[in-house]
């Protein structure tokens, strides 16, 4: 099962950084390139335990949705969301939040698995986990630059 690793400083407050991390709103924006969208379920503001959202979005030229779940959850610290239904055969994607002495480190952990058995190993070693990983890096891009400006108060109301 391929796993993206990732490690962002942010010079914010921890719970500036886990809100936005959370907000359906931003996440709309981190992935405009994909047009994606929530079509079911939390549709705006911020997502909670046990709460699921339904994405759409074109992805190598396809529509797809995907349905996923905040299955773990204590603010601000960590929550982790996870497929329910959609393109991928399961992913977990643990989202962490440490203090750091002028900021918070956000540490992404996201496991998958492709569909398809050898087909979707082929697709991994090939495309899907550097196309996963350049999806994460621009959200936590987006993220970054909202919790280190004033632009976070236009999401979190």
């Amino acid at each position: 099962m391929p796993i993206i690793e990732l490690t962002t400083y942010i010079k914010s407050e921890r719970k500036i950084v886990f809100d936005l991390a959370r907000s359906i709103d931003l996440h709309k924006i981190s992935t405009e390139h994909t047009k994606e969208e929530a079509i079911a379920g939390k549709t705006k503001g911020l997502i909670n335990l046990n709460e699921w959202v339904t994405w759409k979005a074109k992805h190598f030229g396809i529509t797809q949705k995907l349905t996923s779940k905040i299955t773990e959850f204590s603010s601000p610290h960590y929550f982790t969301d996870e497929m329910v239904e959609g393109a991928f055969k399961s992913f977990k994607h643990q989202h962490i939040f440490e203090n750091k002495e002028d900021g918070v480190l956000m540490i992404d952990k996201f496991e998958f698995q492709a569909p398809m058995g050898f087909l979707g190993q082929l697709a991994n070693s090939l495309f899907l986990k550097t196309y996963m990983k350049n999806l994460l890096e621009k959200r936590n891009k987006i993220i970054k630059e909202f919790a280190e400006t004033e632009k976070w108060k236009s999401v979190l109301k």
